[in-house]
């Protein structure tokens, strides 16, 4: 619609420039929509921008401009309003437009070169594999994958990551809590309460039971001199006590198989569970092989070079403070092992290696004190500190009834992201995850998700889709012809038949909007606005009348609805189904 006013208003501004009233003229031109369609459609403030280089008042300027627009087959007349904006009234030539235009392009209405030729690192998700993913970690598998389909349609090429945090004391963690479950499967009496500090939930036995099935009783004999977990108090002392225990009494090779146990069946679930969420990757990116690779080592020894390091207490530090950090940053600790931030650090420098132009990192809310130590860091490489944009997510928060429900994941007492997603479907949960800013908190309401009513907003939009099917099912069953592919739309001159026309319209303008936010939920709403739209409509308005000219342009108008309700789903990877 844009288009519509753009060209004949730079024709106008052009010829005013060639009689010498204007000088410089802007790159492109800038429209908005009035609140009140009174106001016309589009609204352009270029007199108030140009009329000082000019020499003239706002609203003589303004003047010039509408004297000099040329006739146009979409404008029905120009309105000089308040200081001197122009405000753009459509003839419904151009609403009518809007509709064939949708028709033709089909799946790829909307779809535009925003990011062409970029290059993008996407990374969500990247939950520690200590346990299922619960429906905290829902919302930001949700907003990434959506993010990446918007991303991608508006031309970027995203290149979705999961970096697995399969190095570190949390999965040592794990792998001495498996430990103990295999002894508890194997008969084993723990001489001492199950520590506290270690992971309980019922994943941890199905991992043992799964170990003592392939292991067999041969571990059983390190139990017999384990040390005495009850004389310590501190719940993670006695854990780094067992696992320093078990890495010493299991050898560096069983150690390896109990730690693996723990990891491959818990990153194998968390695969299975996204992929099931419609969530895919192109790379599983391992922490482990930073560490083995030598790339933490390299990237540490670079920022030593460099003169960004010094040692104090045998530690090796990053003196982030130089970079605009609250404080400097422990790279490798005083016993030789190297820190979570500097696996950041060569992570992140490495990404930047693999020839990408942005890097789109999402994290937990909590995490929001990480950003300035790594960009820091990746100033000191010499990497592009700019070219990290980090995204911070607030976990959901699920209710049943006014209870609030635990996520503590070593209790074990959590809802997983399975469980949630059986209990309202895929389709509820992506939409739901995506009805709010990533960084507002969302509390997620089960009851609603499942309700088969206009209160619940997936089940709105997807019904309005499975609508205009059952229009085309019920014209089929009466006999009635379809639309032919060339269909004469000037009957469409209902107000709110343009109204459909103009939403229709806005669809291209807010992928691009939601793309360069970083903000699905614009589509999400864009969807509901649509949908009720729709309903408004077809609740008014008789769509299967005999006359076939009236039917014919209606059924299109209805078609080209459904069309863009299925490229909106799509972007935020919820079904368009065709019957309720």
């Amino acid at each position: 619609m844009k288009n519509f006013v753009a060209e004949p208003l730079s024709l106008a501004l052009r010829d005013l420039q060639q009689q010498g009233m204007l000088h410089d003229l802007p790159a492109q031109l800038d429209f908005d929509r009035p609140r009140q369609v009174e106001h016309g459609h589009l609204a352009s403030n270029i007199a108030l921008l140009l009329a000082k280089g000019a020499g003239k008042k706002p609203r003589d300027l303004a003047q010039a401009i509408l004297d000099a627009l040329p006739a146009s087959p979409w404008i029905e007349r120009v309105e000089i309003a308040g200081p001197g904006f122009l405000n753009f009234f459509l003839l419904p030539a151009g609403f009518q437009e809007a509709i064939a235009q949708v028709c033709a392009a089909g799946a790829n209405f909307g779809r535009q070169d925003l990011g062409a030729g970029q290059r993008l690192h996407l990374e969500f998700v990247s939950a520690n594999p200590t346990g299922p993913l619960h429906v905290g970690h829902g919302r930001g598998a949700a907003y990434g994958a959506s993010l990446a389909e918007i991303l991608r349609f508006c031309g970027y090429e995203v290149f979705c990551e999961y970096y697995v945090n399969d190095a570190g004391r949390q999965m040592d963690i794990l792998a001495a809590s498996v430990y103990l479950r295999y002894l508890e499967a194997a008969g084993e009496d723990l001489p001492w309460p199950f520590p506290q500090s270690a992971y309980r939930g019922d994943y941890v036995r199905e991992i043992a039971a799964g170990l003592l099935a392939r292991e067999g009783v041969a571990w059983l004999p390190a139990a017999l001199d384990m040390p005495d977990l009850a004389a310590i108090a501190d719940g993670d002392t006695a854990v780094d006590t067992l696992i320093a225990y078990l890495k010493a009494a299991l050898g560096s090779e069983g150690y390896l198989r109990l730690h693996a146990a723990g990891l491959q069946e818990i990153l194998s679930d968390i695969r299975a569970d996204l992929a099931e969420f419609g969530v895919h990757y192109q790379n599983w990116y391992s922490e482990a092989s930073l560490m083995q690779g030598g790339a933490v080592e390299r990237a540490v020894e670079r920022l030593q070079a460099g003169g960004y390091c010094y040692v104090a207490d045998g530690a090796i530090w990053f003196r982030s403070t130089d970079f605009g950090d609250d404080k400097d940053r422990v790279l490798r600790r005083e016993n030789g092992a190297y820190t979570y931030f500097a696996s950041d650090v060569a992570y992140h420098f490495e990404k930047t290696e693999r020839g990408f132009q942005r890097l789109i990192d999402m994290w937990g809310a909590d995490h929001h004190g990480y950003i300035p130590r790594v960009r820091a860091s990746m100033q000191a490489l010499g990497a592009d500190a700019s070219s990290l944009e980090v995204l911070l997510v607030q976990f959901a928060i699920l209710y049943r009834g006014s209870e609030k429900v635990s996520m503590s994941t070593r209790a074990g007492e959590f809802v997983t992201l399975r469980q949630l997603r059986e209990e309202v479907g895929n389709d509820a949960a992506r939409f739901f995850y995506v009805l709010r800013r990533a960084d507002q908190h969302l509390d997620f309401d089960l009851e609603l998700a499942t309700k088969h009513s206009e209160e619940n907003p997936v089940f709105y939009i997807q019904y309005a889709h499975a609508r205009v099917h059952s229009l085309r099912r019920q014209a089929s069953e009466r006999g009635l012809s379809l639309p032919p592919a060339v269909v004469d739309l000037t009957t469409l001159t209902d107000p709110r038949e343009l109204e459909l026309a103009d939403l229709l319209w806005r669809f291209p303008e807010q992928v691009a909007s939601a793309a360069r936010d970083r903000e699905p939920h614009q589509i999400a709403f864009y969807l509901k606005d649509l949908a009720a739209s729709f309903h408004t409509y077809y609740n008014a308005t008789r769509i299967l009348v005999e006359d076939e000219a009236t039917r014919w342009a209606r059924l299109t108008l209805a078609d080209a609805v459904a069309q863009v309700l299925r490229n909106g789903l799509g972007l935020l990877g919820v079904g368009a189904p065709e019957q309720m």
